[in-house]
């Protein structure tokens, strides 16, 4: 059984109304995504380093 089954379901989060915002809203909307993948990229890694050393102990 992995981890991530026992996570709940999350529910999508609800979009932003892009048309309201202005550019300098938007870029710093932008920035903030980026960030925020960045730190999910570095947790998948840490997943995945934790996984292939459980992996390379069972065999």
């Amino acid at each position: 059984m992995d981890t991530d089954d026992l996570e709940p379901i999350k529910k999508k989060p609800v979009k932003k109304d892009l048309t309201r915002m202005s550019v300098g809203d938007l870029k710093e909307y932008i920035a903030d995504l980026k960030t925020e993948i960045d730190r999910a990229e570095a947790a998948i890694k840490l997943k995945d380093k934790a996984r292939e050393g459980a992996a390379s102990f069972f065999k």
